[in-house]
């Protein structure tokens, strides 16, 4: 079929929106239907991601499947879409997390139509990122990405309520802290802050570029003047870091993890924080390399703080969604740390660690659905000896939690190993320190809460004979995220050298400057 063959971009972006589409035309009575439809639209995605991998040409490189729709002429903008080999292993990470996604949601009864229309929206907002190639569209896609999260958390979000305490308790009160209502505005508003950073260096580069285009390729040749580059890379670095966890704008992030629920949780930390860590590579590094080169060192240092402070708050939760939830604000760090090496191991441990933590966190997640939806509690104390009633729902969780921890034959380990590498590499040794450190300590809190939930001997071990094991449509989650954690694990060149490929096309500009600025400096 050469029509679908030279638009498969856009049938891949636009699959989800059709999906939502035709659910607006479907009855709310008829869950089967609603069902059908989003993981057709959902499936078609992953069935072209899958294509475009197995068509990807590794020995030619660059940028493959050109698209181009023109929007608005006159100020150069263009839905211009293209894949390249970043592109493609998180066009692949995306596709699993939202079939898996939906079929987590799959027995939803409360307004489940409304439900998967935001939630296809969502995801069809996080494919156009990863192969647009027209700034302000990529942008435009972003938001498209995030503005949905308020309503699905919104409505569709569990309460968790922090305990109101000390000097602050009525703060805490006044503000529902904990709740749904109170994570989906706070997520929203730290998001959209970090997009107005966004948008005034969006608009400050076209401006230097000549105001013809906001064509990536285009801009990333135009070699903006030093003063624009120092200026406007910290604040892309903090707009997209926003959505990937960056301290001190992560606090949104436990909370938005912890109110939403099972299929938004998987596609919040699976997939849309890697959307503001890609942003920060894949714009801000490319684009201003000499920015990016001077302020590294800070996005480094800034980095090990994300690891450890994320692993040691992960340590202190109780709640078992807030373990998770600062999990990936540690994880993320990793990702940072990576990108900020500016070395060829440390660029694709950061984009592998973005595909490895996507798969990890989602089959997380989808555990702590299963467990919260039986034992209607996320209280880790209050839990223990599920995996008598639970078995297989243990063992994911075991399997889920190695590949955290980092070992050896989990794809966990591959992304972490590669950045601590690059670390070493460039001479930061510190960085690569306080990241065995981070892993350490993630090894003592994922260990802890198995062996607390699944095989001690909680409160409540004389109560849970009505526990069940997963069922089915809630394998098919389990199974494909737990043996996509197993294969690109066990054989990492599945989707490393796609990443290989691109991060020897792109990383030559930023540590090229940085290089100058070494010299420059002497």
């Amino acid at each position: 079929m050469p029509f679908l063959e030279s638009h498969l971009l856009g049938v891949i972006v636009a699959a989800p929106f059709l999906a939502a589409l035709a659910l607006l035309f479907v009855s709310p009575t008829r869950p089967g239907a609603i069902r059908a439809i989003s993981l057709v639209g959902a499936l078609v995605s992953l069935a072209g991601s899958v294509h475009v991998a197995l068509g990807y040409d590794l020995a030619r490189g660059g940028l493959q499947r050109a698209e181009r729709y023109p929007l608005v002429p006159s100020l150069g903008i263009d839905l211009s879409l293209a894949v390249d080999g970043w592109s493609v292993s998180l066009l692949l990470l995306t596709g699993v997390i939202i079939v898996t996604g939906v079929l987590a949601s799959w027995t939803l009864t409360d307004r489940p139509r409304d439900f998967f229309v935001l939630l296809l929206v969502l995801v069809a907002g996080v494919f156009g990122v990863f192969v647009c190639q027209d700034l302000f569209v990529f942008f435009l896609f972003y938001e498209i990405a995030v503005l949905p999260m308020y309503l699905l958390i919104g409505i569709w979000g569990s309460r968790g309520k922090v305990p109101a305490a000390g000097p602050f308790a009525f703060v805490w009160r006044r503000f529902d802290v904990g709740g749904r209502e109170y994570a989906a505005m706070k997520l929203t508003l730290m998001l959209l802050v970090g997009s107005a950073a966004i948008l005034v260096v969006i608009l400050a580069l076209y401006s230097a570029a000549g105001g013809s285009t906001f064509d990536l390729q285009a801009l990333a040749r135009a070699r903006f003047p030093r003063e624009l580059q120092l200026w406007a890379f910290p604040l892309l670095w903090l707009g997209f870091g926003s959505l990937a966890g960056v301290f001190p704008f992560h606090t949104w992030s436990p909370d938005g993890h912890a109110a939403a629920p099972t299929a938004v949780s998987m596609l919040h930390a699976g997939v849309l924080m890697k959307l503001g860590a890609f942003g920060v590579i894949r714009v801000g590094m490319l684009l201003l390399p000499e920015g990016a080169s001077y302020w590294a060192p800070t996005v480094g240092g800034v980095a090990v703080i994300n690891v450890l402070y994320g692993a040691i708050c992960a340590l202190t939760q109780r709640d078992l969604k807030y373990v998770i939830a600062y999990s990936s604000v540690s994880h993320m760090g990793v990702v940072m740390l990576g990108a900020a090496t500016l070395t060829v191991d440390g660029w694709n441990g950061a984009i592998y660690q973005m595909f490895a933590h996507g798969m990890m966190t989602g089959l997380f997640f989808a555990l702590v659905g299963l467990v919260y939806d039986r034992a209607h509690t996320r209280w880790v104390p209050s839990m223990g000896g599920f995996a008598r009633q639970m078995p297989w729902v243990a063992s994911f969780f075991v399997l889920a939690g190695l590949s955290s921890l980092g070992l050896p034959g989990l794809a966990g380990f591959v992304a972490e190993f590669l950045v601590f590498l690059g670390a070493w590499q460039s001479q930061h040794y510190v960085w690569a320190l306080a990241g065995v450190l981070g892993a350490w300590v993630t090894a003592v809190y994922v260990l802890r809460v198995g062996r607390d939930i699944f095989f001690g001997e909680g409160p409540r071990s004389d109560e849970i004979h009505h526990l069940t094991d997963a069922r089915r449509s809630e394998w098919g989650a389990l199974w494909v995220l737990g043996a996509c954690l197993v294969v690109f694990g066990s054989y990492p060149r599945l989707i490393l050298d796609f990443i290989h490929v691109a991060t020897l096309e792109y990383l030559p500009r930023a540590a090229g400057a940085a290089s100058a600025l070494l010299e420059a400096s002497r």
